[in-house]
């Protein structure tokens, strides 16, 4: 969601010995990925901001001013991008390859924060941060748009951190490889809820996995090869890793802390992802304001390689770049996207460049 609302908003200078830049000129005639940012206006964000590659550095152009609140987006069939609009009346806009929005839609809940499609991409979900609940659509595989009536799938839970977790609050949608469930990752709840897809829609939903109390699970990872998922855990600043069973639950095999061992400042672990080949995990830590590589044996087991500094404050998403070997990460507080070079072996580096993007917090293709 919009970050923890509730505590303070502070911001924090870029890290010293960065090359912070501003907008630079978007030369047509660069052959590079096209990404862009999302922001969130209330927070100083300009909208949805364009960011390509001119040379070996990162520039911005001029910033999309109708997307107000881009939390997250997923990309369809025929270019199509699904992308949230984070704010009490929770919204949907599907946009075109140029940002022209040729749909709409409620997602009848609060502050949607992530989305997910599901593998033959005639269905898409999305979590509902404050009204702990999520929307599923049907999509038309002719046109890929939303067809017939949203339907609302409702948590129910608490934890016992009562500022966080008072009630549900859903923070991740997946759908399994085979698209008969769907998995939703509930922070104030401290659960995975399954909620089982037939011909007739849902049919079904119960508990995947009861996470530790007060441990607030936020994302969840699976592994490309392996039966074995990723959990990180916001409030607890941990990866629990879960063996898949064929039934759609999860059983913890182990748990490990995000942070550096005897770290005590504030920080609430963030994204989580692993590289194509499965051999890396990375997590964000906001507040530590670090991306933690694990290393991924044979078996799914993790180990820890090390930190390496996000290039600013409350690295809330990253975006890996395997083709050029960088990860770009996207620092909400400190209003900023960090260029941090991946290596061969996986490792990621030090920060070698600063896009200024204020209140950064997703980072689309």
């Amino acid at each position: 969601m919009n970050d923890d609302r509730t505590l303070m908003m502070t911001r924090r200078g870029c890290v010293g010995g960065l090359l912070a830049l501003g907008a630079l000129p978007v030369r047509a005639a660069v052959a590079a990925p096209a990404l862009w940012v999302g922001t969130y206006v209330a927070e100083g964000g300009a909208g949805v901001v364009p960011l390509r590659k001119v040379g070996d550095a990162w520039g911005i152009g001029a910033a999309v001013a109708g997307i107000r609140n881009a939390s997250f987006a997923v990309g369809g069939a025929r270019g199509l991008r699904y992308v949230l609009d984070e704010q009490q009346k929770g919204g949907l806009g599907v946009y075109d390859r140029g940002f022209r929005r040729v749909a709409v839609s409620s997602t009848l809940g609060a502050d949607p924060c992530h989305a997910a499609l599901s593998p033959d991409g005639g269905m898409l979900a999305a979590a509902n941060y404050s009204s702990g609940s999520v929307a599923l659509w049907t999509l038309d595989r002719a046109t890929g748009l939303p067809k017939g009536p949203v339907l609302a799938l409702q948590h129910k839970g608490s934890g016992p951190n009562k500022e966080r977790q008072a009630g549900p609050h859903a923070h991740w949608v997946g759908f399994t490889r085979d698209g008969r469930t769907l998995h939703s990752v509930d922070l104030g709840a401290d659960a995975i809820f399954a909620h089982r897809l037939g011909a007739g829609g849902v049919t079904g939903t119960d508990i995947a996995y009861r996470a530790v109390p007060g441990s607030g699970p936020r994302h969840l990872a699976r592994h490309p090869h392996l039966p074995v998922a990723y959990l990180v855990a916001e409030l607890a600043n941990t990866i629990t890793v879960l063996r898949a069973l064929p039934d759609g639950r999860f059983v913890a095999h182990k748990v490990l802390s995000t942070v550096p061992a005897g770290y005590r400042g504030e920080s609430y672990a963030g994204h989580i992802a692993m590289n194509a080949a499965g051999t890396r995990l990375y997590v964000s830590n906001r507040g530590h304001d670090s991306i933690a590589t694990f290393a991924i044996d044979g078996r799914g087991e993790l180990r820890l390689i090390g930190h390496v500094a996000s290039g600013g404050h409350w690295p809330r998403y990253f975006r890996m770049l395997e083709a050029s070997g960088e990860m770009l990460v996207a620092n909400q507080r400190s209003g900023d996207v960090a260029r941090l070079p991946v290596g061969r072996d996986g490792v990621v580096g030090r920060p070698t460049q600063v896009v200024r993007i204020p209140s950064a917090v997703f980072i689309g293709i």
